[in-house]
């Protein structure tokens, strides 16, 4: 049961706690990712350079504004997250913290997220931080209750940190940008197919559905994660094409993608836990090294 506006008054949280609590709800963790892929996205550009002060501002603007998505998803599945084991020990559905004061908290890192890298940089790159928030916050989240096309529409805000980093360096969408926006976009379905049927069980009792058949867990999923990852392979060449890297870059990106298309396979063929799991850790392993393989080459 939620326990939500039923907060502690005997004894007041210490700093500590509460600084937990905050770090519960921004998920820095988390937002690691997102933000390694828009400075790769920004270093990877034509303008993009190593200055430190522009990196550190993209770096705490990305964790800001990825943190108010991640706090107001929270909020509004405050009730799914206390029927999940893994989610019920959160600030919200625990209790610990009223959804006003995380309202408060998803509005001051988004707003000052979103003011660091429109003046750090350029308003382009403040518009897509801003549609990627609103994307993820207010699509994303509630069609996970509706229908599975809520990975595809969550997919574009988590595709679109690479192109936010490249927009802050050059100011403009070029095809550079896009083809970064397009391998992440993609590698997206097996990543999020494998963590859904991992934690099916839990997600079901919650009301969330993120598996591609509403029968649940059969080799479908496994069949699409095949589809997806193949998707990855065309992809490998299209920065090579645009000039964004060179034979190097494009062979690591074909590679990676080999690694994971084997790992789907596998997948759809046992369709087990042990198997997804190892498309899960595949699709980890793979968007990292492309990314890295593609800026090193570059360099």
């Amino acid at each position: 049961m939620l326990r939500e506006e039923r907060l502690e008054t005997t004894k007041s949280p210490t700093i500590i706690a509460k600084a937990k609590d905050y770090a519960q709800l921004l998920k820095p963790n988390l937002s690691f990712l997102v933000v390694f892929s828009s400075v790769i996205g920004y270093l990877i550009s034509p303008q993009g350079r190593f200055y430190l002060p522009d990196l550190l501002a993209l770096f705490a603007a990305g964790i800001l504004v990825t943190g108010s998505a991640n706090t107001i998803n929270q909020i509004l599945e405050r009730h799914s997250d206390a029927l999940m084991k893994r989610t019920q020990v959160r600030p919200l559905p625990d209790g610990r913290m009223h959804f006003s004061e995380a309202w408060a908290v998803a509005l001051v890192s988004g707003i000052c997220g979103l003011a660091i890298i429109t003046y750090q940089f350029n308003w382009m790159a403040g518009i897509l931080s801003l549609v990627s928030l609103l994307l993820y916050a207010f699509a994303y989240t509630p069609l996970k209750k509706v229908h599975p096309i809520a990975v595809a529409v969550g997919a574009i805000p988590g595709a679109l940190p690479p192109l936010i980093g490249w927009v802050a360096a050059t100011g403009s969408i070029g095809w550079g940008g896009v083809s970064l926006f397009l391998i992440q976009f993609f590698w997206q379905f097996p990543h999020f197919w494998a963590i859904g049927f991992l934690g099916f069980d839990e997600y079901e009792k919650a009301g969330i559905r993120l598996l591609p058949s509403k029968a649940g867990k059969t080799r479908f999923t496994g069949l699409q994660c095949v589809v997806y990852s193949l998707v990855l392979f065309p992809l490998a060449l299209v920065p090579r094409v645009v000039g964004l890297t060179g034979n190097w870059g494009m062979l690591v990106a074909m590679l990676a993608a080999v690694y994971l298309v084997n790992a789907s396979v596998i997948f759809y063929l046992r369709n087990d836990a042990a198997s997804a799991k190892k498309t899960m850790f595949a699709s980890l392993i793979y968007l990292p090294l492309v990314q890295l393989a593609l800026l090193f080459d570059k360099i």
